[in-house]
Formats: structure tokens, sequence, C-alpha cells
């Protein structure tokens, strides 16, 4: 799932007549660089949670036949928030782990390492994990640091904290109950995952880049 619903309000006047995930970096919009690299590790069906001029967003991108892939859309008349969203689209889930991306980052996360945590093996490790994250360094322009990252592997609430980066892997099955069409943020649920010791995760290193404004798109064109 690409979570692509917010308003983008920092990022006017380029989000003024134009969808946020619809932006271009790098000659592509944001949103289809997720698409490309979900398909290149084998995603075929991804969901599309958009508000926000959402038939641009859909017109755009139309079913997926030309990423080779199905694109589902789950409509909210105002955003959810991540959770909110992330619930109200659990109707398109026909898996029992769900890779979730934000439409508005731009990383060099290799998706495909994503496969070490496929159906097969998540939940049948010695760690049972619910939740897998990549997270990325904590610097002055990458406000956040929700957890640490053990030497185990897992995910705490410890020190030095990183930052997310909005890119992770996470059971179905935890979102069967959550509510429908109601705001919500998912930072609560991580925490609770955390707490319980059931969440991995990988540090990432390299070009990432949360795109809030016209200057970090600028940046990264120039780059």
């Amino acid at each position: 799932m690409i979570l692509a619903a917010g308003r983008g309000e920092r990022m006017r006047p380029l989000t003024d007549h134009l969808p946020k995930p619809l932006v271009e970096v790098r000659g592509k919009p944001l949103i289809v660089h997720h698409i490309e690299k979900l398909v290149a590790v084998g995603v075929e069906r991804i969901v599309i949670n958009v508000s926000y001029r959402a038939e641009d967003i859909r017109n755009a991108l139309g079913d997926g036949g030309r990423f080779g892939c199905e694109l589902k859309y789950s409509y909210e008349p105002e955003p959810l928030e991540s959770g909110g969203g992330v619930a109200t689209a659990a109707a398109f889930f026909n898996q029992p782990n769900l890779i979730l991306v934000s439409a508005d980052i731009f990383s060099e996360i290799d998706y495909a390492q994503f496969l070490d945590y496929r159906p097969s093996k998540i939940g049948e490790s010695d760690w049972s994990s619910d939740a897998h994250f990549f997270l990325v360094p904590r610097s002055e322009d990458r406000p956040g640091g929700e957890f640490a990252l053990g030497r185990d592997g897992r995910c705490h609430e410890g020190e030095p904290r990183q930052t997310l980066a909005n890119v992770g892997l996470l059971r179905t099955a935890l979102i069967a109950d959550w509510p429908q069409n109601q705001r919500f943020a998912l930072l609560p649920h991580y925490r609770d995952w955390v707490a319980r010791g059931r969440v991995t995760g990988q540090l990432h290193t390299g070009l990432w880049c949360n795109v809030t404004t016209p200057g970090d798109v600028d940046t990264l064109n120039r780059l």
C-alpha cells in the first residue's frame, strides 16, 4: 500500500493544482518511483489511498496496466491520517503481510530486502515479528527519532533513536479490528508493537528524503 492522501500544504505552490504524489522528482512523479520499485520485486497489487485531487492521481496512474500491476484506490472524503487510511483500505488486502510506503519519500531503499520477511518466513522466526521497519539516522533535517535499533535486530524505545523511514512490512491480521473511516495515526500502534518486542528493523544509511517542500524537490533534482 502507498499512502497518498495528504494535502501537501508545505509543498505549495506546487500542490495548489497538483496532488503531492504527482510532483516530479528526477523525471517522474514521486509515486511512480514507488510503484516501479514494488513491481520490480514481484508485487502484483498495490492499494493507494487518495483524498486531495484524488481523480488526478487515478487519471495519471490508471489501473496499473502500464506498470505491470493492478492498482486499487481507497477513497477518503477527508484525509484519515496514516492509521485511518490503512484501516479503511483493509478490504483490499488479500495477503498475510503488507508492504507499506509513504508516497512523499524518495529513497534508495531496496524493496527486495523485504523478501527475507515474506509471508513464508515472518512469524516463523524466533522473534515472531509483527512488523519490520526501515529506519534512517536521525539528524537536524530528519526530525523524529521514534525508535532505537538493538543489536538483536529489534526496535525498542531506548537510545540512540533513529527516524522511521516510512517504509515497512506489517501483518494484515493486526489491522483487521481497526476502525474504518476514522482519523487516527499509525505511530501509537507501532509503539505498542515495539513495547511488546514484536518489531524488527534495519538501518538504511543511503539516500533518503522526506519530500515536504519545493526546496526538497530542487535539492533532489540537483544531486
